[in-house]
């Protein structure tokens, strides 16, 4: 018995010994990443030097930022999803200087992005904990621009932008501390969070345009005052609902 497990384990060394390391997977520039970000970058460069907004520089570097992150990005429904981040700076410009009907277009425009980057996932590719990942980011940098962008101009309350911002990192916070403790988090759209990205959308495209038409918004605003953090919570518990197994569970070792 003893000389066989004494066996065993020197095949097993020699096994181990002989077994080519596997090549590390390489960052590279993906040839659509290059073609997205040149597409992006040029619509953006456009707009900062036909509507000159305020921090200019601050904004064109953002969308250099995330060009530079665009590059190494894989699959079509991500580079669509990505179109959400380069909104985000004319959302901030267009909200603080109360062009508005621009920005209900903006938002519109953002909203049939988060619509063909599913489609296109399910058409073309397949939907991945990546394109799951990077969804709440980019959704967060959109709604949170706006949002502090109309705060800016005194048309929203500040404290609800910062509700807006703080629905899509705590996910995204909350789904790196998994990672970095070794579990596995699920990265994936919940219908509580869909409901709250879907009012979220809907109430800051009513309230630009109702107040862009003249109107009186203070009962949207207050619609959007109770609504959003409501459907922020809802969205948040939904998530630790899904999660419950990784934040119950031990690290995953291997």
């Amino acid at each position: 018995m003893l000389r066989r497990c004494t066996l065993g384990e020197s095949y097993r060394r020699l096994v181990l010994r002989a077994a080519p390391d596997r090549p590390r997977p390489r960052l590279r520039p993906r040839p659509l990443g290059a073609g997205a970000s040149l597409v992006y970058l040029s619509a953006t460069a456009l707009w900062l030097l036909a509507a000159r907004p305020p921090a200019l520089p601050w904004l064109g570097l953002a969308a250099l930022a995330v060009a530079a992150a665009g590059l190494y990005l894989p699959g079509l429904a991500n580079q669509i999803s990505l179109g959400r981040a380069y909104l985000a700076g004319p959302a901030l410009g267009l909200g603080a200087t109360r062009a508005l009907l621009p920005l209900a277009l903006v938002i519109l425009l953002a909203a049939a992005t988060d619509l063909a980057d599913g489609f296109a996932a399910r058409r073309w590719e397949k939907p991945t904990r990546l394109g799951g990942a990077l969804d709440p980011v980019v959704d967060g940098l959109l709604f949170g621009s706006a949002g502090v962008g109309l705060a800016l101009a005194a048309l929203y309350p500040l404290w609800l932008a910062v509700v807006v911002i703080l629905r899509y990192l705590l996910p995204a916070l909350g789904g790196g501390l998994l990672l970095l403790f070794g579990r596995q988090p699920v990265l994936k759209h919940t219908p509580a969070g869909q409901a709250s990205t879907a009012a979220i959308a809907l109430l800051l495209i009513g309230l630009a345009a109702w107040v862009a038409l003249g109107r009186d918004a203070r009962w949207l605003l207050l619609a959007a005052e109770v609504v959003i953090p409501l459907s922020a919570a809802a969205a948040l518990l939904n998530l630790a609902w899904v999660n419950r197994s990784a934040l119950s569970a031990g690290p995953v070792h291997g």
